[in-house]
């Protein structure tokens, strides 16, 4: 991958992006977004078994790159089309690929900052961070899939409140909100957030993915719809999947299952 705008790192089946543009404030621009959608696809590998996504510098992502709006001119329309399009790929496949996705949310999360922060299967914040929708702000409607998550996360009068009030949150009080799932000492979020990863790189990933594509899908399916696509992925797996044959003989065996991913 020729990477510019974040670095990627594999190591014991844990993959570390970084955000890297930390002088622009980790802002998205046509680079970062097809970057994204790189790194999705190289984590939606069999040897990539836990995810984590964080930002480098004082921000995590304050959202898109204004300034290369402005200076695109009449070609903004198709910049952001061209945008949008790498940027949900991305999100996309991080949603459905097996590996749990970790955000560390170092910093503040803004605009498309934001909507990538709360796409994590689990989403860390660090004390000082801020949280913000913004878009409205410069005259434009959110992206990066936030319009399905938030009413999800937070119901949907929050969610028109933060899109069209674009009221600041503490992290403690996005944790209220449903937005993020623990917070963490600055100083502390990259090892805790490498703690849980560890945690889930050495679970049952297939049987992750299932339950994150079922989920996922949940909300827009009927009740029997959903009921038979859970029996297709549990019976699936049970069918397939080493480590559920491995749960099996662990549970009847009193001992702690050995998963190996497969």
């Amino acid at each position: 991958m020729n990477l510019t705008t974040m670095t990627f790192d594999l190591s014991d089946g844990i993959a570390t992006i970084t955000l890297n543009r930390p002088d622009a404030a980790n802002a998205l621009d046509l680079k970062m977004s097809q970057d994204l959608l790189a790194v999705a696809s190289r984590c939606d590998s069999a040897d990539v078994r836990a995810v984590i996504l964080t930002g480098n510098g004082k921000m995590f992502c304050a959202g898109g790159d204004v300034l290369s709006f402005a200076a695109a001119g009449d070609g903004v329309t198709e910049l952001m089309r061209n945008m949008t399009c790498f940027l949900h790929g991305a999100i996309a496949r991080f949603a459905r690929m097996n590996a749990p996705l970790i955000t560390a949310i170092n910093g503040t999360a803004a605009g498309a900052g934001l909507s990538m922060a709360i796409t994590g299967d689990i989403a860390l914040a660090a004390a000082s961070a801020k949280f913000t929708m913004a878009y409205t702000k410069i005259g434009v409607s959110p992206d990066g899939s936030s319009t399905f998550y938030l009413p999800r996360l937070v119901g949907m009068a929050k969610a028109k409140e933060m899109i069209l009030l674009n009221p600041v949150y503490t992290a403690e009080e996005a944790r209220g909100h449903g937005l993020v799932t623990e917070v963490v000492a600055d100083e502390g979020l990259m090892e805790r957030a490498r703690a849980l990863a560890a945690q889930l790189a050495s679970g049952p990933t297939a049987a992750y993915g299932e339950c994150k594509r079922l989920l996922v899908d949940s909300l827009s399916n009927s009740l029997e719809t959903q009921m038979e696509l859970e029996t297709r992925a549990i019976s699936g797996l049970a069918c397939y999947s080493k480590d559920a044959k491995e749960g099996f003989r662990a549970f009847s065996e009193k001992r702690k299952p050995a998963f190996e991913g497969k």
